[in-house]
């Protein structure tokens, strides 16, 4: 009898013992965040309205036409006068730069944020197993992860990637890199920095399609801490849910629509085609697609697909036109981190996503405040809601950008714990969002707007 009870007895243990050890896999296999740190620049380095028209007014090869055009990029962009910039540009250095001044901005942003976010978390240089390094328009030798692993003197067996030319979508390629580690190793601390490089990239021509990126990013980045140790959940801010990466560089259109290249007189500059809007919106709809599964309740995917096939069916019949059907992300998203590419990229998402302006306040105040910081921006808009003490236990996060190539990366987050630091919002967050938003650049050029004969037009004094 007793053979017989370990008989059957067996397979259910052994059946039990292989489900746990699936389990236990799956928790090694975990993406969280410890802390971020978002880069605060010196007050210094402010990028006042006033000091913005005297950049654009010493810029020797502008005509007219291509200052007004500037100015009219500025009034509109939705960026404040509280941004930073480089320190090239205080010096009027921008047309001459040189490989020191790369370097040295890079090496200013990873000596404060790497220092602040381990001191804060505790964890020392010597423990970080994985160190990925993403500045997408500064490439030196040694690399800029080398730099780091020699000033902090870390591990001979570290893991390093070090990434150019990823664009502002490149930290979501960062995290999916060390969630990918994560599932063939357990117990790793991953140290991922994001940034962009502008003392080097100033375009000193005199073509629309790339003067523009000169006035739209501003200086900034992100040092962010992950881990897959069972032992430091409880210390978690945020567990990764999922991530999907949408990739159209086998299309022309969308590969030529944002890149590096020469102008016909020779001089480097950041080309943003007249595509570009709609290389963003294919890449966005196609990584919406594949996410909504993975993010949404069964309930919303099924109502979407019933009312989408009613109302096909009645448009049909009546063959008229009628409105699109959006599915509601708000059914499986608490919180929505929009990249800051500029304000139409963030009215442009509101209106594919539906969202409301207390969705969008976090992506807005954080264009106003910090600009576009490439890569970096995510992370602000994030540290806004951390400091407005939107981010509460269980909520769901949702963040999505784009970039050069042409790229759409989105992933979920879900917070672990109530989080209220605020990190480089903690010390203005109390005047945001301001009774009103006003635009000091507007302000001070906004008759650049009524302005239409080039043969009246006169530089400010």
């Amino acid at each position: 009898m007793e053979i017989l009870i370990l008989l059957y007895a067996l397979p259910i243990f052994y059946s039990l013992l292989m489900i746990w050890k699936w389990v236990a896999t799956k928790r090694d296999q975990e993406c969280y965040i410890l802390d971020y740190q978002c880069y605060k620049p010196t007050d210094d380095r402010m990028l006042d309205t006033e000091f913005s028209g005297e950049i654009i007014k010493r810029s020797k090869s502008l005509g007219l036409l291509e200052y007004k055009f500037l100015l009219r990029a500025i009034v509109s962009s939705g960026i404040g006068e509280q941004t930073y910039a480089p320190r090239i540009m205080f010096s009027g250095r921008e047309e001459n730069p040189t490989l020191l001044d790369g370097i040295s901005e890079m090496e200013e942003f990873f000596e404060d944020s790497i220092a602040k976010l381990l001191a804060r978390s505790g964890i020392s240089s010597s423990e970080i197993d994985v160190l990925v390094v993403n500045v997408s328009m500064f490439s030196s030798a040694p690399s800029l992860a080398a730099r780091i692993i020699n000033h902090y003197k870390m591990r001979d067996d570290i893991k390093v990637f070090n990434l150019t030319g990823m664009g502002c979508s490149a930290s979501l390629i960062s995290v999916d890199i060390v969630r990918n580690l994560f599932k063939s190793y357990k117990d790793l601390n991953a140290l991922v920095l994001t940034s962009e490089s502008l003392s080097p990239n100033w375009y000193s021509g005199n073509d629309r399609s790339m003067i523009l990126s000169n006035c739209l990013f501003r200086s900034g980045g992100c040092a962010i801490l992950l881990t897959n140790k069972r032992a430091l959940r409880h210390r978690a801010m945020l567990k990764l849910k999922c991530l999907v990466r949408t990739h159209h560089g086998a299309r022309d259109e969308s590969y030529g629509c944002c890149l590096q290249k020469e102008d016909e007189q020779g001089r480097l500059g950041f080309h943003l085609g007249k595509s570009l809007p709609k290389a963003a919106t294919r890449a966005l709809v196609e990584n919406l697609r594949e996410i909504a599964p993975k993010i949404l309740p069964m309930r919303e995917l099924i109502r979407f697909m019933v009312v989408s096939l009613v109302r096909k069916i009645s448009q049909s019949s009546s063959k008229t036109g009628g409105t699109k059907t959006a599915i509601n992300f708000k059914t499986g998203v608490d919180h929505f981190c929009l990249h800051t590419g500029g304000k139409a990229v963030i009215d442009g998402l509101g209106m594919s996503l539906d969202l409301g302006d207390y969705d969008l306040e976090p992506a807005r105040m954080t264009l106003h405040r910090f600009g576009n910081t490439s890569a970096g921006s995510l992370w602000y808009v994030l540290g806004y809601m951390e400091a407005k003490k939107r981010l509460k236990k269980a909520d769901r996060v949702f963040m999505i950008s784009f970039g050069a190539g042409f790229k759409c990366n989105s992933c979920l987050w879900e917070v672990v714990r109530d989080l209220n630091d605020g990190n480089a919002w903690k010390d203005c967050i109390d005047g945001y969002p301001p009774k009103s938003l006003t635009n000091p650049f507007m302000e001070k050029y906004g008759w650049i707007n009524q302005e239409d004969d080039p043969s009246t037009f006169k530089f400010p004094e």
